[in-house]
């Protein structure tokens, strides 16, 4: 990775419920696999401005782990690890299912400025005060199995909420593992992570879920991934062991 980035996006691959085994190695770790062909659209989306690094998040263990947060903590060392080479640079945190529930707990970090999650592991319990002043978008299939939609959407309601701009997309006739619809997943998670960024413009709805007032339904923070980057979206600028597979 040559050169000193202006802006950052860590990709962040799925996992397991408990695992302290490092993840497989190369074609081996299917869950790192699947999130090959979206580093490669968001390369593609922020390939415009070569000051943004896209840097896949490398786990010390393949499972969350409990109280251990074990991908939480490998994100966080990474971002330590880039503020300290480029400074307070702004961030965004893609990631799947285990990754993304690991973006969502890293947020509070200085440099992370949006979440977008895919198929995003949300327990009930989990936090949401650390994306107050953070853009969250997660997006998830309403078939799916592993993962909760209806988790995904109290998540933005609770965000919101506590001070995030946010909203969840549902994706029909898709499911978890985003193999269904998988070119309806890497366009948005490409014009997202550069809306995102403030290289593109968000999509219209989008940015009208972003401004719904704290206490709106979580219904209303809901959108169809039909026509969702159709039109002429309004610019905005980025602010300065083995349990079940997640």
């Amino acid at each position: 990775m040559a050169g000193r980035p202006s802006a950052a996006v860590f990709i962040l691959h799925g996992g397991y419920e408990t695992g302290l085994e490092a993840p497989a190695p190369g074609a081996l770790n299917l869950p790192g696999l699947r999130m090959l062909p979206f580093a490669r659209v968001v390369a593609r989306a922020v390939r415009g401005d070569a000051g943004v690094r896209v840097q896949r998040i490398r786990y010390t263990h393949r499972g969350w782990n409990g109280h251990r947060e074990d991908p939480l903590h490998d994100t966080v060392r990474a971002l330590d690890d880039l503020r300290k080479e480029a400074g307070d640079i702004p961030v965004v945190l893609l990631g799947h299912s285990m990754g993304a529930r690991a973006a969502l707990h890293a947020a509070g970090h200085p440099l992370v400025r949006s979440v977008v999650g895919l198929a995003p592991w949300c327990p009930p319990g989990d936090p949401v005060t650390q994306l107050a002043g953070r853009d969250v978008v997660l997006l998830h299939s309403t078939r799916d199995r592993v993962t909760s939609p209806l988790a995904s959407q109290s998540l933005t309601a609770r965000a919101r909420r506590a001070g995030a701009r946010t909203c969840l997309v549902t994706i029909p006739g898709s499911d978890h593992a985003m193999i269904r619809r998988a070119p309806a997943w890497h366009h948005m998670a490409g014009i997202l992570v550069s809306g995102l960024l403030g290289l593109t413009p968000v999509p219209k709805r989008v940015e009208a879920a972003f401004e719904l007032p704290r206490g709106a339904t979580a219904s209303e923070g809901t959108l169809p991934l039909g026509g969702l980057d159709a039109g002429e979206p309004a610019p905005r600028r980025c602010g300065a062991g083995r349990g079940g597979r997640r």
